[in-house]
């Protein structure tokens, strides 16, 4: 074989190696651009996930909050009405207990 030819195969050898090392690099780059960018989106969705979780949360207390004065209300509101609906009953009570004391 000609010194000219085996020089030729040695170059295309050499440019192999280097398209092959140059090809694995940009591979390489790719798959870590491809984690960063992956770990970016992930931490974007969890901050954003925190940020509605909390929103959520201060939106369920201030709902809890007005639902336990409604509750509050009613329950006043109903106590104040048997507590008078005892207190006629009492003084019915009464008069029959006198009543019967006096027929006695």
């Amino acid at each position: 074989m000609p010194l000219e030819a085996i020089k030729i195969i040695r170059s295309v050898e050499g440019e192999t190696r280097h398209a092959m090392l140059l090809a694995r690099q940009n591979a390489l780059d790719a798959i870590e651009e491809a984690r960063r960018a992956g770990e970016d989106g992930v931490a974007r969705s969890l901050a954003r996930a925190e940020v509605e979780t909390a929103h959520l949360i201060r939106e369920s207390d201030h709902r809890a909050t007005e639902q336990a004065k409604e509750l509050a209300s009613k329950t006043a509101n109903r106590q104040a009405t048997l507590r008078a609906r005892a207190e006629r009953r009492l003084e019915t009570a009464v008069n029959l207990i006198i009543e019967r004391i006096v027929k006695a």
